[in-house]
């Protein structure tokens, strides 16, 4: 699929689904299967199967439920809420059937202690590590984007230095990655040469290759984000707060 315009065509969609739209939903929930199938399996630490195995079932369906909660004023991307949603989906689940294969996952003392909990105070404590494992991913989504960027010669506190300070000139920008980002090719070029393909990406986008040069740090930076679009879900949203 064509990356450039991911995430507007994500937000389309979830706008669509909102108003109504069953058709959208259905498209967006089998579009979507592998992202259930893997914070399934990694929650579950084994490879799920479609048909098979019945946590994949129930994350599908908690991702139709994260359509359903979810709010966008919140001010937190679509996809790490629906990952929180479903994780906590299948949390529930393995701890109902904590009897059988499960049962190392919670101990009896956990459910015992859930029933001292008004309803209230367990939401507040889902808030409060809802907050926290948000922030925490924030903070990993850096540290992968940094140990991948310094197979580039590039450290991460050196975008601080580079980032354009005009909107026009970030925008330029933006858009020499989105095309990068979007082209097999020429990401396949970066990722084995370490190189940003100066001179085809000029001849693509009519950007000047002397402007391209220049801004090469933050091009490849925005590119990695761009094409890795789920492994960087917040830095992309920030990327489209602060065009």
């Amino acid at each position: 699929m064509n990356q450039n315009h991911a995430g507007d065509r994500l937000a389309t969609t979830l706008a669509e689904i909102r108003l109504g739209n069953s058709q959208a939903r259905d498209s967006f929930l089998e579009e979507y299967k592998p992202f259930v199938a893997k914070v399934a399996s990694t929650l579950c630490k084994r490879f799920l199967d479609w048909g098979r195995d019945d946590e994949l079932s129930i994350g599908l369906i908690a991702l139709n439920s994260a359509l359903d909660r979810y709010k966008p004023e919140k001010g937190v991307p679509f996809l790490p809420f629906a990952r929180l949603v479903i994780e906590s989906n299948l949390k529930d689940y393995f701890k109902k059937e904590a009897r059988h294969q499960h049962a190392s996952l919670y101990t009896a003392a956990s459910a015992e202690e859930d029933e001292f909990f008004s309803p209230a105070e367990i939401e507040q404590a889902w808030t409060n590590y809802q907050n926290q494992t948000i922030e925490d991913e924030r903070q990993q989504e850096i540290e992968a984007l940094d140990l991948l960027l310094r197979d580039y010669g590039i450290q991460f506190d050196d975008l601080v230095d580079v980032s354009p300070k005009h909107r026009d000139t970030r925008q330029t920008m933006f858009r020499a990655a989105h095309h990068l980002a979007g082209e097999q090719a020429l990401m396949g070029y970066l990722k084995s040469k370490k190189m940003l393909p100066t001179k085809e990406l000029s001849l693509n986008t009519g950007i000047n290759r002397k402007t391209l040069e220049k801004g090469r740090k933050y091009i490849i930076a925005l590119a990695l984000i761009l094409h890795c679009r789920e492994e960087f879900i917040y830095l992309r949203s920030y990327i489209s707060l602060h065009l």
